[in-house]
């Protein structure tokens, strides 16, 4: 692989440390995901999917090992450093879209481009862009409120990708979603991916989902096995 998005090298993080009860969530977990690469991650519930997908976008630490994003190590930077490589280089979908009730769809995208310093009218372009991408443009002006569930989500990636990150980090982004929208959602997701050429980690329980991506992977006790 030329030039990985994200690297992670050597993590690992545990809880209740030197304790009888401690629990190793990650051993000496290695992770490449190139640019333009979608990459499934497929574990049980409390296997430690949401504690990775934390250090990877820079929420949460590891014990030890390397985060890189651009080739830049992360690792033991201050928080404003790393506040501003999130800003910089990461978008995040969650399972819930978490937008901003009183705000509108355009306005939701517009926000986070705001708060990265740029310009209002060149933000309001770019989300407008980006909400025709995924074919919602005509629900710019509605309120989450008045947008269906699949529509929300779409936002949602949206309000992701607002700052070209180089990374993209999705968390169940289609666990709320109902079997035909969670199919439309996604097939969305990896257009967005391939036409950008953002590097995607994205964890799900949907195992039809996780075999259309690039790689699979399974976290295990607290290492990545390629299924």
């Amino acid at each position: 692989m030329n030039d990985p998005v994200l690297q992670l090298q050597g993590l690992f993080k545990s809880y209740g440390a030197g304790s009888p009860a401690e629990i190793r969530v990650l051993q000496d977990l290695d992770l490449d995901v190139g640019k333009g690469e979608a990459v499934a991650l497929v574990a049980p519930s409390g296997a430690g999917k949401s504690t990775l997908l934390h250090i990877a976008g820079l929420l949460d630490v590891a014990d030890r090992g390397e985060v890189r994003i651009g080739g830049v190590d992360l690792t033991g930077k201050s928080d404003r450093a790393r506040t501003a490589a999130r800003r910089r280089d990461i978008g995040f979908v969650y399972q819930f879209h978490h937008l901003l009730p009183e705000f509108s769809a355009l306005e939701n995208i517009v926000l986070p481009q705001l708060a990265n310093g740029i310009a209002e009218r060149q933000a309001r372009e770019r989300a407008l862009q980006l909400l025709e991408r995924v074919g919602i443009a005509a629900r710019a002006d509605h309120r989450p409120a008045a947008l269906s569930g699949g529509e929300q989500q779409r936002v949602a990636f949206c309000r992701a990708l607002a700052n070209a990150p180089r990374l993209l980090l999705a968390d169940e982004p289609t666990g709320n979603l109902d079997p035909a929208t969670s199919d439309q959602v996604f097939d969305t997701m990896m257009a967005l991916v391939a036409d950008t050429g953002l590097a995607a980690v994205i964890a799900t329980h949907n195992l039809e989902l996780a075999a259309r991506m690039d790689r699979v992977l399974r976290l295990e006790n607290g290492r990545l096995i390629e299924i």
